[in-house]
């Protein structure tokens, strides 16, 4: 099927240009077209000023890739190469006059924004129990709007909980657990310790008993903040717990039989979160304001591998994160809304919250299952968080991002017809624009593909969002054209650890490259040193690698407890600076932008020789459509490597239905020889488009019918892979693929 496209590329006083195309179909690519067109023009004057629109927009591009967004910089420590921000040629420390702790900010904020919405909550009219095929159940919410506090009365709250901590047996040398889904309590719980001086303890509320328990008892925890069901999980291991004297729980619908079970069976002073605000109240206590080097948080990684190691950072570390954010992300204030569902256990959720509060926006809380109007827990006909709130801001992992991209493209697809095909028309002239390209959808086309096209994916997460900060792993070029295009709004990629307060590179608001992570934020030096095992060197032409190093305010004093670790990874330099060794392979760019191409933990060596990188190929494989998730396994005493792959329902259960085959249910269908050998051909066809070397290529392959979730242990809470754990859960069936 082919159609002509006539585009009004340019209006004006004079002249008009019209593009004709013929559409070639099939097309050459999943979302590409060949387009073979010619230009009419209908007017003498339109050389005259396309001329000068062109040398404009060359120039524009030239002038972007002659600038220089790092600078090499010499620096103590191991011999490496290193860049800093081109702006700034010491670290910085703090943005604001005055401020040098986290609780400093918070109130500095509050006083300034006082009647401004700070942290907003919807209203739950209501939960029901929908049916589904195969007897199971799904619980689904019928939740109202946004119901808000103001930074007066957060702050309120704040100093009340501090003082009732105290009231209710606190003392001022223990620390406090914060151990429940994120929500408005929880970031009123982190200030209020933060006044009194209370180190806190971060707990993913999806963590599995045995590193729950490690994470409590190592940190010799006293008082618990936590939810329904994270009081359901301490109470099941409350005679594992040494040293929890206090629960402080915060009230939810059904939580009287888990409070009334703790009362009971455990020696536990029980309080509810209200009344804890209700006792500082009535007996106000006196704030003690911490200084720069007190630890402010312990937060304990989510474990990819082994028990989850805690890191201590101290309120100088995680402002000057913060402060760094301030000299790059431009005009964030009050008139922004920020949409908060991530772990703020995870220093990415936890860094972006404080920062919100100290420039005056909004903070809606929201949850990944409520996340749209199409979520799993949320009752058909009721709204979204996203478009209850309309937010402006949000950040994100890769994977949901990654999950975002496959739902609008297999809506598309499912759509088919004109409605495909005008997606596929208005996405592909938009990214020759991106690209740079002057032939590109601009102007008045940009605005019309907009309206025609992207308004509807941009529903889907409120159509307000200007800005969205992707971290925890790079993110891939294929997905974040992909919702630039659609959302309409740029994203900024960062690359930090929680040893560094998520700080380490950042890219620019201008900055349309994709691939790259960024030049360094203005608080941390960035520093490769060579990798001669895996043959990274800081030599490399046209671009140095190795080993990515991070120096700065922000890295963080060390993991809890745990000196043999700290040793291994932080190092001071001759001059005092602290340095933080990733693990992760980088290579830098030109002007100073880093990109991150291997980790040195997911290289492999095969028995002949050859290095499989995992995370490599893992990415360049999970783009197949039956694929959920993915992971490859190579066993060094063998020539190939073997896959575990996480089946996606839909799109397998479509195609055996296209095929005819019969099957019981959908581990029976991810069973079948041919249900495997269809699979283990996409994979292949994404391997050779990859370009992959024929032994990173799986030669065997298990289908796994259920996801993998945090909940099952076999992910972490920012959904990247367990891989000891998945090994292990699946040791028989990775055996049997090499028998």
């Amino acid at each position: 099927m082919s159609g002509v496209v006539a585009l009004a590329l340019l209006n004006g006083p004079g002249f008009r240009l019209r593009a004709c195309g013929s559409v070639s179909s099939p097309p050459a690519s999943k979302y590409s077209y060949k387009v073979h067109h010619h230009c009419r023009i209908m007017n003498p004057y339109f050389v005259g000023i396309l001329v000068p629109i062109a040398v404009s927009l060359l120039l524009r591009k030239r002038r972007k890739a002659e600038r220089k967004r790092g600078v090499p910089v010499e620096v103590g420590g191991e011999p490496g190469y290193a860049v800093r921000n081109y702006r700034f040629e010491q670290p910085v420390e703090t943005h604001w006059e005055g401020v040098s702790t986290l609780a400093e900010l918070f109130e500095q904020s509050c006083k300034e924004y006082v009647y401004m919405p700070l942290l907003g909550t919807r209203k739950l009219i209501s939960r029901e129990t929908e049916a589904a095929p195969g007897g199971r159940s799904f619980e689904k919410l019928h939740l109202g709007e946004y119901e808000w506090k103001c930074y007066a009365e957060c702050f309120k709250s704040v100093c009340s909980f501090s003082s009732g901590l105290i009231r209710v047996g606190h003392q001022k040398n223990e620390r406090v657990a914060i151990f429940a889904e994120t929500r408005a309590e929880w970031q009123i719980a982190l200030q209020a310790c933060f006044r009194q001086n209370i180190t806190v303890v971060t707990i993913y509320a999806s963590l599995g008993e045995e590193a729950l328990c490690h994470s409590l008892n190592e940190t010799e925890v006293t008082t618990v903040v936590c939810g329904q069901k994270e009081l359901k999980k301490l109470i099941d291991i409350s005679g594992q717990l040494d040293t929890v004297k206090r629960v402080v729980y915060i009230n939810e619908e059904g939580i009287s039989a888990e409070v009334s079970s703790a009362q009971n069976c455990t020696s536990w002073i029980v309080e509810s979160f209200e009344g804890v605000i209700r006792l500082g109240a009535e007996a106000p206590v006196e704030a003690n304001m911490p200084l720069p080097s007190d630890v402010a948080v312990i937060m304990y990684t989510s474990g990819s591998t082994g028990l989850p190691k805690g890191v201590m950072m101290t309120h100088r570390n995680v402002l000057a994160t913060l402060s760094a954010v301030m000299t790059i992300v431009p005009v964030l204030g009050s008139k922004d809304i920020y949409l908060a569902y991530l772990p703020l256990a995870h220093i990415l959720e936890l860094a972006a919250e404080a920062l919100m509060a100290a420039v005056g926006a909004s903070i809606g809380y929201g949850s990944p299952l409520t996340l749209t109007d199409t979520s799993s827990k949320i009752k058909k006909g009721t709204l979204g968080d996203a478009s209850a709130l309309k937010p402006t801001l949000m950040t994100a992992v890769p994977a949901i991002l990654d999950r975002v991209r496959d739902g609008v493209r297999k809506k598309v697809d499912t759509k088919g017809g004109i409605a495909k095909q005008l997606f596929d028309v208005a996405y592909n002239r938009r990214l020759a624009a991106i690209n740079g390209s002057w032939l590109g959808a601009w102007g008045l086309e940009k605005l019309l593909w907009d309206m025609l096209v992207f308004g509807k994916v941009r529903a889907i997460l409120g159509g307000k969002i200007r800005f969205v900060l992707s971290g925890g792993a790079p993110l891939s070029g294929d997905t974040q054209r992909f919702i630039n295009i659609c959302l309409g709004a740029p994203i900024g990629q960062g690359y930090g650890l929680t040893e560094t307060c998520a700080g380490g590179t950042f890219s620019e608001y201008d900055d349309t490259s994709v691939g790259r992570v960024g030049a360094p934020l203005a608080c941390s030096y960035i520093k490769l040193i060579d990798w001669p095992e895996g043959g990274y060197l800081t030599t490399d032409l046209p671009m140095p690698r190795g080993e990515i190093v991070i120096g700065g305010p922000n890295v963080t004093k060390g993991y809890f407890k745990n000196e043999a670790k700290t040793n291994e990874v932080y190092k001071d330099d001759e001059k005092g600076m602290r340095w933080f060794y990733s693990g992760d392979i980088g290579r830098f760019h030109p002007d100073g932008c880093l990109e991150i191409i291997d980790r040195k933990k997911d290289i492999v060596k095969l028995q002949h020789g050859e290095y499989v990188s995992l995370g490599k190929v893992e990415a360049a494989l999970i783009v197949s459509p039956y694929v959920e998730n993915i992971m490859i396994h190579a066993d060094p005493f063998h020539n190939y490597c073997v896959v575990l792959v996480v089946a996606a329902h839909i799109e397998l259960e479509s195609w055996a239905s296209q095929q005819g085959i019969k099957y019981s249910d959908f581990s029976d269908l991810c069973q079948k020889p041919e249900t495997v050998k269809e699979v283990l051909g996409s994979l292949s066809k994404a391997a050779k488009q990859a370009r992959l070397e024929k032994f990173e290529i799986p030669a065997k392959i298990k289908l796994i019918p259920e996801p993998w979730t945090p909940e099952s242990g076999l992910v972490t809470a920012a959904l990247k892979l367990k891989r000891e754990v998945i090994r292990k859960t699946y040791e028989n069936d990775l055996a049997q693929l090499y028998a």
